[in-house]
């Protein structure tokens, strides 16, 4: 089509903003601008047609379909979610733990276990997943949690909150994320109850897990799992954020073999080699993580919001 004239211009952007802004109806237009209605409705398609309007759903369960297409056939994942991210003062991160939650009611049926990790963006996974959803899930907490924390978040509560909305039952993993020691672990993975409550998170459904920014406002970090020095030596090792606790390098790689030993929970190979492996992230502050995720095969599925999205996608 021909660019307008002006002041053909001037008559669209009159008529969308009667139309769309005001609420006027096409025969209202017309008989104030003296057009018939059939010339009315014409202008507002051209307008469209030109640019000076474009609709866009933001309802939270809308979803970007192009963008979901793109991140499957890059990056082979089995599904994806990418939800519009709010423009307003709304939290991105409710409406991707919206999505996360229709995807996990989606998947009732087939889930008869779920590992579930934990976090602010699990904990509101759980909060809008509705009762009954599906029933006798069993939930098994997939890596240590922390003791204290900015916001009330902790493992048990995801893990427990989920399964009671599935009609179920969880298994927790009462351990720390990260411990002090090397061979505090060690010493953890020999008890018979931790290599059973692992291994029934390996053989899971499903895993269900958030990803975590490199940030001093990060869980681990304010609880001091992570200390301040040790959150330095991760960024200057290439650290882009942290899957499970583990914090990890823009190809996927473990980024500090030392924090690394100290980490309790399932490892980066039982994701990759998980059934489906569901990672829950929103926010430009995730981005590379998420692409980091996506890269390297720690997800299958990815349910996010379209900012991170794209920025994960100009940086994968």
């Amino acid at each position: 089509m021909s660019t307008p004239t002006p002041d053909r211009t001037t008559l669209l952007l009159d008529v969308a903003q009667r139309y769309w802004e005001q609420g006027r109806t096409q025969e209202d237009i017309g008989h104030e601008l003296h057009l018939t209605r059939w010339k009315v409705g014409r202008l507002l398609e051209e307008a469209r047609a030109e640019g000076i309007v474009q609709i866009t759903v933001v309802h939270p369960r809308a979803r970007r379909r192009d963008l979901e297409a793109e991140l499957r056939a890059r990056f082979g994942l089995r599904d994806c979610v990418v939800v519009p991210t709010p423009s307003g003062p709304a939290a991105g991160s409710t409406h991707v733990a919206l999505a996360a939650a229709d995807l996990l009611r989606s998947r009732g049926r087939a889930l008869r276990t779920l590992g579930v990790s934990w976090g602010n963006t699990l904990q509101e996974v759980a909060a809008v997943l509705p009762a009954g959803w599906t029933t006798g899930l069993e939930v098994v907490q997939v890596n240590g949690s922390v003791s204290r924390s900015v916001r009330p978040t902790t493992a048990a509560d995801v893990a427990l909150s989920i399964a009671r909305s599935g009609n179920g039952r969880a298994t927790l993993l009462p351990l720390p994320a990260i411990v002090e020691h090397a061979s505090t672990r060690t010493a953890l993975y020999a008890e018979s109850s931790v290599r059973d409550t692992l291994a029934r998170a390996r053989a899971a459904d499903a895993l269900l897990f958030s990803l975590g920014a490199l940030s001093p406002d990060s869980v681990l970090v304010q609880s001091g799992a992570v200390t301040a020095a040790e959150l330095e030596r991760l960024r200057a090792a290439g650290a882009c954020g942290d899957v499970l606790g583990h914090y990890v390098t823009a190809d996927g790689h473990v980024a500090d073999a030392e924090v690394e030993a100290r980490t309790v929970g399932l490892t980066l190979d039982d994701l990759r080699g998980a059934g489906q492996a569901i990672a829950v992230a929103s926010g430009p502050a995730k981005a590379a993580v998420i692409a980091a995720a996506l890269t390297s095969g720690l997800c299958s599925v990815l349910v996010t919001d379209e900012d991170a999205a794209r920025r994960a996608l100009s940086a994968a």
